[in-house]
């Protein structure tokens, strides 16, 4: 993944694993005992207590795994090391929108080796664009999930067998700062380090983040925000359209 090569660095200090997710996950996975973890990036959400082969075609990610997880296996999505039904499960968490031409071809290579559940962590790309940053700052960032992000039902159809698809709400104090998480701190999108570590934003031309960082910024100032959005403030948790699709056969 080439882009990861450019905005990874830092990775893994801002997008660290938040715990309700990864319970959510390790649910899924149920008594698999073996994973194999697709867009394995830093490691964060990987089971410590069930063995893990991590794939990540990103070196600058790869290099960021601590030393406790398994270092990454250099391959991509679409072309997996491994035989049909290998592993006992698969999972991907928040990769499936960066393979590009490998999206239908890197869900069913995950069917293929997985005898078990198939858990992938994505984004309804119908509801995340009602968040007020998509909203009201960066409806290219909305336009771009549109083409990025597979609707779930097509992941579905990608996995076929028994797939359901179950909400993942945001928490306020999430430690896994992708785009999602800024819905109760507009302050946050103000931080350029912030922004580097999250796709959407790395990938809008700077005159977009210019224009996004010059009128929140007033916004803010002038109260606007507040007044609009003010409520999101009081909540302990948010839908932002993030989902866990789980497929088994």
């Amino acid at each position: 993944m080439a882009r990861y090569d450019v905005i990874g660095h830092g990775y893994a200090a801002r997008r660290r694993e938040d715990p309700a997710i990864a319970a959510a996950i390790a649910r899924a996975l149920g008594d698999a005992r073996s994973v194999v973890n697709i867009g394995a990036g830093a490691g964060s959400y990987e089971p410590s207590d069930r063995h893990v082969i991590a794939v990540e075609p990103s070196a600058v990610m790869a290099a960021q795994r601590p030393p406790e997880r398994v270092p990454a296996i250099r391959a991509n999505a679409g072309s997996l090391p491994l035989f049909d039904a290998g592993v006992d499960a698969a999972m991907s968490v928040l990769s499936l929108h960066h393979r590009d031409d490998e999206q239908e071809r890197g869900v069913r290579e995950m069917r293929r080796v997985a005898r078990g559940p198939v858990v992938i962590v994505s984004y309804d790309a119908g509801i995340d664009p009602a968040m007020w940053l998509l909203a009201d700052y960066l409806p290219e960032v909305a336009e771009l999930d549109a083409r990025t992000f597979p609707p779930i039902d097509r992941v579905a159809g990608w996995l076929g067998g028994d797939v359901t698809a179950t909400p993942l709400p945001v928490s306020r104090d999430t430690p896994d700062w992708h785009m999602g998480s800024y819905w109760a701190h507009p302050e946050r999108v103000l931080d350029a380090e912030a922004r580097s570590t999250t796709s959407g934003f790395a990938r809008m031309p700077p005159e977009v983040i210019d224009r996004l960082v010059t009128t929140l910024s007033r916004d803010l100032e002038s109260g606007a925000w507040d007044e609009k959005h003010g409520h999101l403030r009081d909540l302990d948790e948010y839908d932002v359209g993030m989902r866990i699709v789980v497929g088994r056969p």
